[in-house]
């Protein structure tokens, strides 16, 4: 995280007045592809520090919270988190129950979360959590005021679980939050009070979008791994990249990595036009974690056995692709959103 912070890479699309680097979402996405071509952990840790935990505070914060957090943020210096999924709050985002009272000056927040990535490590600077702060009487079918509060690691009452032990992302922070009594200043409410499930609606589009650049990353850096494999190992006299078996998985793979690309550059430029961009990354978002998937698979396959072994980066890759059908939205919340953006 150094070095991507000293490259530049830990606050792309954020102006350079806060220390960003002045960048697009389109260059943000490059860069998160690029990374995961290699190693989904490190992407990941990049991709939730930029779109779920330093996002809400440019977007939604004012100009102290900007100039207090962004800076090192952007630098790397600290990571961002974003607290969202609890027990009950998973797909169904909204049945939040962590709950901050307002009392003396300050929120007082009690709940816990789950599958938090970014928020246990020593350079882990702050997480952004949903707390139900009221009732909302503006909205009689669902009475939850919800809003977004700024939480610094340190604070008393605020306490990191141990790490989950996990199929793939092994070196992704991701870790359970309790928050017990937790005493934070007023002023680290994120935006109007009551706002918060569509900030956090918002936020999740734009995850999408580097989750997308994910999936598009890992299925080419299996299919840069299977055909260096397939070019070099060699069955019945030739090379097996020369049986048309073969060759059909590289020429599928290769043509449908192609289009999910362009897909998530689609998403990617409809963001930097200002144009809604809600149905696209939905779409990309399923298309490239279900890709990203399949393309593992098929690298592990052309492996043969020594895909299966650790020391092949297909194995690797293999165990990172599932969670990108999972997390962000799982598939099934992609559908949902997309049928209903096409007005189903």
């Amino acid at each position: 995280m150094e070095k991507l912070g000293a490259l530049g890479l830990m606050g792309i699309p954020f102006p350079e007045d806060y220390g960003g680097g002045g960048g697009d979402t389109l260059a943000y996405a490059l860069a998160v592809e690029e990374l995961t071509r290699v190693d989904s952990s490190v992407a990941i840790t990049l991709c939730a520090h930029t779109s779920l935990g330093t996002q809400p505070v440019y977007l939604f914060g004012d100009e102290q919270q900007k100039r207090e957090w962004l800076p090192r943020l952007c630098s790397g210096e600290r990571l961002g988190a974003f607290g969202l999924t609890e027990p009950e709050a998973g797909s169904d985002a909204g049945n939040t129950r962590t709950r901050a009272r307002g009392e003396d000056g300050e929120w007082v927040i009690d709940g816990a979360k789950q599958f938090i990535t970014n928020a246990g490590t020593d350079i882990s600077g702050l997480v952004c959590i949903t707390a139900v702060t009221g009732e909302d009487d503006r909205n009689p079918a669902d009475a939850k005021e919800i809003s977004n509060i700024i939480v610094e690691n340190g604070t008393k009452g605020y306490e990191q679980g141990e790490p989950y032990r996990k199929m793939g992302w092994n070196a992704s922070d991701t870790r359970p939050l309790t928050f017990s009594d937790c005493r934070v200043p007023e002023r680290n409410l994120l935006g109007p009070r009551g706002a918060g499930f569509k900030q956090f609606l918002h936020i999740l589009d734009i995850g999408r979008i580097g989750v997308a650049a994910m999936g598009v990353g890992l299925a080419q850096g299996a299919l840069d791994q299977a055909l260096a494999y397939a070019k070099q190992r060699s069955a019945f006299g030739k090379p097996i990249s020369k049986f048309q078996a073969i060759q059909g998985k590289l020429a599928d793979m290769s043509t449908e990595i192609e289009a999910a690309r362009l897909l998530v550059y689609k998403a990617a430029r409809e963001k930097d036009a200002e144009r809604n961009f809600t149905l696209t990354a939905a779409q990309a978002k399923l298309k490239t974690g279900r890709l990203a998937v399949r393309c593992a698979e098929e690298a592990v396959q052309i492996h043969g056995g020594y895909g299966y072994i650790e020391e092949y980066p297909v194995c690797r890759f293999y165990r990172d692709a599932k969670i990108l059908t999972i997390g962000e939205g799982t598939d099934e919340v992609q559908q949902m959103v997309i049928a209903r953006a096409l007005g189903a």
